[in-house]
């Protein structure tokens, strides 16, 4: 379809993709409605005896989807006559119009390849507003009904939490981006958060505040379950007493199932001192269940704590509020003071007590957003006020985490820093140590190579010559002449030297100019000779039993003269032509006699005399 679909302009797919944004909003909302109304159809359906039909069954609907975004509804159908509000809101039942809010937004700026996307602010403008308006048309469907919606609870929350979600999805398809504030912003503003690292702290206090929120919600969970499973007797009495079918008894798992968040929050205030309200004149802390409540018959109200003092086991739901302000400290440490990293690379006390503070301040704003969003009145007189008080829920969330996750942070900072001073010094000793090794390694090669070039310009000076010819026999009486006549003292020196010389070589490793690696034992080597003559065949080591374990001939001083040591014959470095026009001046006798199986065999063919470049 796409390949036979007509060409747009630019102006028409322009339009194209906005339409199709505004659409993706209203789809989003009619899905969250369909979801809702599939539901309480079914549930009508399934009741033996309904008392009425099917348009109070869609009425219904609409009430609910409208309440999951925080709406506040209004019962008429009451036994007094007097409406009645109902504004705690499920928020399990919360989370789909949500995230149907939040994807939307998310795949419009995500478009399939070939089509554009509008611009971040365009998308959210636009997926806002297709959504808004199903609501508008579903809150003016639900006007007279028994649960209609208040009007201003319509603009406020159920606007801001329909923008909200927009504004999550967007910025998702940006790829989560925390960074300096947008350039629109003033200047000051910019210049602060320069100042302040904000780019560097803001990544850390959300993640910090975030999990704090989740420990708390975890927390209060497992104080819900354990409440519920110690009065696991009244929970199953109101269970069954509430309805005598399963169709109404399903419906009450259900309302169970979507209000177990709610619990969950009402746990984590609990656990944070401040407690939650059953009426106007009942308060249930840790410390005391005060006054006389007000609750309807329901499975979750059954596990309240006994009226009167609180007991030891009520107090250990004070571990929820220590735990998260460990896990704030844990998640700001491990960035202010990384496992692997050095101390330099560690944030100073200040940025890390100011980093964990930030994160306390998030998770006692994440804690008062659950409170209000998870209480809410039920009545107009006793029931006015229940459920968790927002500001108290917050203000105690954000007391324990400061007061506990600061210092808590510098201890954990202080533990992972504990040793890194020692660890860096033996690392540095022992980096020290490895550069003198290979500083001393260097050197004696150096001396080797030294030694072995003195040798060769020995044996290449005017006069010299291999062992075994005349003049070298010549130097040899000489050099045995002038040793013999220089002393004892010398005598026992040199000979000194020699066996020191000798113990050092054969502990080191022989090196061979032409090859990188030590020859095989026994045999010959093939090298490659610079200059271009080809390649020379060596003897290996068990040829050469006088060969030291250096290079060098035991005995071998700086002149290049020792025992059985055969110096190698320098290469001409002149062009091959060169060589060739100019003649080669004869040997002596002596030289031109056959090599002894030792000498090594480094010349090649020679160039032909008439050989042009």
């Amino acid at each position: 379809m796409t390949e036979h679909s007509p060409s747009l302009s630019a102006e028409q797919g322009r339009s194209a993709v906005l339409a199709s944004a505004l659409l993706r909003g209203a789809v989003a909302a009619g899905l969250g409605l369909g979801s809702v109304a599939v539901l309480v159809v079914a549930l009508w359906i399934s009741s033996p005896a309904p008392d009425s039909g099917p348009g109070e069954a869609f009425h219904a609907a609409a009430g609910l989807w409208l309440l999951a975004h925080g709406a506040e509804l209004i019962r008429t159908d009451t036994l007094t006559g007097t409406p009645a509000p109902v504004g705690m809101v499920p928020l399990l039942l919360a989370v789909l119009p949500v995230w149907l809010v939040h994807r939307a937004a998310r795949d419009v700026l995500e478009p399939d390849e070939g089509r554009g996307a509008p611009s971040p602010a365009g998308a959210f403008a636009l997926v806002t507003g297709g959504y808004l308006l199903v609501g508008a048309a579903v809150a003016l469907y639900a006007r007279g009904a028994s649960l209609s919606a208040e009007p201003l609870s319509l603009l406020f929350p159920s606007v801001l939490v329909v923008a909200g979600a927009a504004a999550a999805g967007v910025w998702t398809a940006a790829g989560r981006p925390v960074g300096p504030p947008p350039s629109w912003a003033p200047v000051r503003l910019h210049e602060a958060m320069a100042r302040t690292l904000f780019a560097r702290r803001a990544e850390v206090v959300g993640r910090a505040a975030a999990a704090g929120v989740a420990v708390l919600l975890g927390g209060g969970a497992l104080v819900t379950a354990a409440a519920l499973v110690w009065h696991a007797e009244p929970v199953q009495e109101s269970f069954l007493r509430l309805s005598g079918d399963w169709g109404g008894r399903f419906a009450v798992l259900l309302l169970a199932l979507g209000l177990v968040p709610n619990a969950a929050v009402w746990g984590a205030a609990y656990g944070l001192g401040p407690g939650f309200a059953l009426g106007t004149a009942s308060t249930v802390t840790p410390v005391a269940f005060t006054g006389r409540p007000v609750v309807p018959d329901f499975p979750l109200l059954a596990a309240l704590p006994a009226q009167g003092q609180g007991a030891p086991l009520n107090w250990a739901a004070a571990a929820v509020p220590v735990a998260a302000a460990l896990t704030v400290a844990w998640f700001t440490v491990r960035r202010a003071a990384p496992a692997h990293g050095v101390r330099e690379d560690a944030w100073s006390l200040r940025e890390t007590a100011l980093t964990a503070g930030l994160g306390a301040a998030g998770c006692g704003i994440g804690a008062a957003l659950l409170a209000a969003a998870a209480g809410g009145p039920l009545g107009t007189r006793a029931l006015a006020e229940f459920g968790p008080v927002w500001w108290l829920t917050g203000a105690a969330a954000l007391v324990w985490t400061a007061a506990l996750g600061v210092p808590m942070a510098l201890l954990l900072r202080a533990w992972r820093l504990r040793g890194r001073t020692e660890a860096e010094q033996a690392v540095q000793a022992e980096q020290a140590e490895a550069d003198q090794a290979e500083g001393a390694k260097g050197g004696a090669a150096k001396s080797r190579v030294a030694r072995w070039g003195a040798a060769m310009f020995g044996a290449m000076k005017p006069g010299s010559a291999k062992p075994g010819s005349a003049k070298s026999g010549e130097a040899e009486s000489g050099a045995a002449k002038e040793k013999a006549g220089a002393g004892p003292d010398r005598a026992k020196k040199e000979q000194g030297a020699g066996e020191a010389a000798q113990a050092a070589g054969a502990a080191r490793r022989r090196w061979w100019p032409w090859r990188g690696s030590r020859p095989e034992e026994g045999g010959t080597d093939e090298v490659f000779v610079p200059g271009g003559r080809g390649s020379a065949t060596v003897p290996g080591p068990a040829s050469r039993p006088a060969a030291s374990a250096g290079g060098l001939a035991p005995g071998a001083g700086d002149d290049g003269a020792g025992e059985d040591f055969e110096p190698y014959d320098f290469l001409p470095t002149d062009p091959w032509h060169a060589r060739g026009a100019r003649k080669r001046p004869a040997r002596p006798a002596e030289a031109t006699t056959a090599a002894p199986a030792s000498d090594v065999s480094a010349t090649g063919p020679a160039a032909p005399p008439d050989a042009t470049p």
